[in-house]
């Protein structure tokens, strides 16, 4: 699939639910209001979508949430999902999560194939993470990631900087990466949804992390991919890779290979802006995939060049009104 800037799109992103057993405090408002379950799609519609997609040049699958593991049974569409693993027709079948549930299944995601996760873990400490998260206890979070690894599946960081709440652990979280194993990702603030606070508030520029960083540790520039938006530098004392993904100081819009589907079917061409396409409906109008796949490419020969996100004491309000929950971060 090529969108009309060239971009072969290769990857789908899906949201299994938007319902999430955290509260991140740049993602959601602490009162949220989740989709009626009537209007999620099914694991089998989920199954025959993604499998759509595959069908149609996708090689990297991502499950992300709200917190896919959740979702009751999602384990059963993770294994539909291991097929196409199986048969090489995917690459990569992985998921992003906040860890609050993956002791309980990482060695089944081994099992069917999935090789690495991403964690969010925005505060190493236990007051400050309840804070963050709202209800997350990073003790649990922790024994996650500890299963993940015994299970054999690789582990990144995520990390959101947040302005005068955790910056001043990045080079603890550096070390303890370092230590563990983990490639560490810093991600900006995205002005998306209403969270009722001031998200400037909460931005702080990557580049003025990284330039942190570097008063510490000596970052070298690798050519290091996996398939999203991160750059990637060494740390010569730990030998281990940290990434930045900075959706405001320096978009990645021109590479961008990505699309995104929610649990309701609507697939989202851009993670920044509203334009979306109902596959809900061509998917329940017939059991052939034609009408389907047609829909599709229809909407990724409209893939916008890029997003608009800004922040600034003009552009306080978000850039769309959708939380990222909603979309898949």
């Amino acid at each position: 699939m090529l969108d009309p800037y060239g971009r072969t799109i290769s990857y789908l992103r899906v949201s299994v639910t938007d319902r999430c057993d955290f509260r991140c405090v740049y993602c959601m408002a602490e009162d949220m209001t989740f989709l009626p379950k009537s209007e999620i799609l099914t694991l089998e519609e989920l199954d025959r979508l993604c499998t759509a997609f595959v069908r149609l040049g996708v090689r990297k699958l991502r499950l992300t949430g709200g917190e896919p593991l959740v979702r009751r049974n999602v384990m059963t569409l993770i294994r539909a999902l291991g097929r196409h693993l199986e048969s090489g027709a995917l690459e990569e079948l992985t998921l992003t999560t906040n860890g609050s549930q993956l002791a309980k299944h990482a060695a089944d995601l081994a099992a069917i194939g999935v090789k690495r996760v991403n964690v969010s873990v925005d505060s190493l400490d236990e007051t400050k993470f309840r804070a963050i998260t709202r209800w997350g206890k990073l003790p649990q979070v922790l024994e996650g990631i500890a299963a993940a690894r015994r299970a054999g599946l690789a582990v990144k960081i995520n990390t959101v900087a947040l302005k005068g709440v955790n910056d001043d652990e990045f080079d603890r979280l550096v070390t303890w990466c370092g230590a563990e194993g983990h490639d560490l990702t810093f991600i900006e603030v995205m002005p998306m949804g209403d969270i009722g606070d001031d998200r400037l508030e909460q931005y702080l520029p990557l580049s003025l992390v990284r330039a942190r960083l570097a008063e510490r540790w000596t970052l070298s520039e690798i050519d290091y991919r996996t398939g999203g938006p991160a750059r990637y530098v060494r740390v010569a004392e730990t030998g281990g890779r940290i990434g930045f993904i900075t959706p405001l100081t320096h978009n990645f819009c021109e590479s961008c290979n990505r699309v995104r589907l929610t649990c309701t079917g609507q697939l989202y061409m851009c993670l920044g802006q509203d334009d979306d396409a109902d596959l809900r409906a061509p998917l329940r109008a017939s059991e052939s995939d034609s009408l389907l796949e047609d829909t599709i490419r229809e909407a990724i020969a409209r893939k916008p060049k890029g997003h608009d996100f800004v922040i600034d004491r003009r552009h306080k309000a978000p850039a769309v009104a959708r939380h990222m929950s909603v979309t898949g971060g």
